[in-house]
């Protein structure tokens, strides 16, 4: 199984599932753990090969291949550990994939979604690195690659804490665990094309965007003046593609004052 935190209050408090992106853990969601706390049940993940869920404690897959459907029931598990027969889920990045992944699979188990730094489309510029990194990727250090990937996606000097922690994150990978994440690549665009262009679920969800992230805030807006029924968008001054670290107290105001409005008791 995963390893994962978990703060309780009480069975009768809501619980909120985080889920962190590519390279990270769950330590990046540090300025919001203190506040989600004192009003949620919280979950912190890490994905596979992530943080704290390495080998020994996480057994390999049979197959030398990811797929989001398996990642994400991984996170589901966690889910039936705890008992856990529903909640709010708060992503970053390709954690919003899997967000996505899981209301698709299972939809009765996410009572609302908060989608930082949403990656719904991969724009030219996007589609040209992951080629460039599928091309080379066995051939030049990972850290090299995910160091430009992350310079590029997050350029600006009020960018570097988060591009300085995702880096420093990141080097717990080995080279083979990025491999097998950066092979998810190949199926981005029609998985993405399948989740969010398709049809809008009936689920309540926040996109919280920076008006710095260049790469992907343009999609994400085209994807909300469509699908308005249950979709919202927040986009954030001066902040990047990392909302989370970039302007922690927003972030937390929104996304707590939205999980709150999606909770069945308090319509």
């Amino acid at each position: 199984m995963l390893s994962y935190r978990r703060h309780f209050i009480s069975p009768e408090h809501e619980w909120v599932v985080f889920v962190h992106g590519a390279g990270g853990s769950s330590s990046i969601w540090y300025r919001q753990v203190r506040e989600f706390r004192k009003a949620f049940n919280v979950l912190l993940i890490d994905l596979r090969g992530h943080g704290d869920s390495q080998p020994p404690l996480l057994l390999p897959y049979e197959g030398d291949r990811y797929t989001f459907e398996l990642v994400s029931r991984e996170i589901l598990d966690v889910l039936d550990h705890e008992e856990v027969a529903s909640a709010h889920f708060v992503g970053i990045s390709l954690g919003c994939i899997l967000i996505r992944t899981i209301g698709e699979m299972a939809p009765e188990r996410v009572r609302s979604m908060v989608m930082g730094g949403a990656i719904i489309r991969l724009n030219l510029r996007s589609r040209v690195l992951v080629a460039l990194g599928n091309a080379f990727k066995r051939f030049i250090p990972y850290m090299w690659l995910y160091r430009l990937f992350a310079w590029i996606i997050m350029p600006r000097s009020r960018h570097r804490e988060a591009r300085n922690l995702f880096v420093t994150q990141a080097k717990r990978l080995c080279q083979k665990e990025f491999i097998r994440w950066f092979r998810l690549t190949y199926e981005v665009n029609p998985l993405l094309r399948r989740l969010f262009e398709q049809r809008e679920l009936p689920i309540p969800t926040l996109y919280v965007m920076g008006d710095e992230d260049h790469m992907f805030l343009p999609s994400v807006s085209g994807l909300v003046s469509r699908h308005t029924r249950f979709s919202k968008l927040e986009v954030l001054p001066e902040c990047g593609h990392v909302v989370n670290v970039d302007r922690p107290e927003l972030f937390n105001v929104l996304s707590m004052d939205f999980i709150r409005a999606a909770t069945p008791s308090a319509a």
